[in-house]
């Protein structure tokens, strides 16, 4: 039976200096946002004749200067989300 040397290790191959791969991801089209628009404070009151009137309901809960959002069927605070549903006419067929 004859010996055999085990075999040298290879040397591990010098490390190069590459420009790192970037994995490509699909990139997310972001949609354009709309701007948001501040609140016009002079149409929110009336003036005649040296009184004011408010042309808007008041939150009650959050008291004077916080007034309610018009929607379709309901008036909202923005600030504490309160709602008040108004009555409106349905004509279910």
């Amino acid at each position: 039976m004859s010996k055999q040397q085990p075999a040298a290790p290879t040397p591990a191959p010098a490390p190069t200096e590459a420009a790192p791969v970037e994995e490509k991801k699909s990139e997310k089209k972001e949609k354009p946002k709309a701007p948001k628009r501040r609140i016009q404070v002079h149409k929110l009151y009336k003036v005649e004749e040296g009184s004011l009137t408010r042309l808007r309901k008041e939150c009650p809960r959050c008291g004077k200067g916080y007034f309610m959002a018009q929607h379709e069927g309901r008036l909202t605070c923005g600030n504490c989300g309160y709602t008040d549903f108004t009555k409106s006419v349905t004509n279910k067929a």
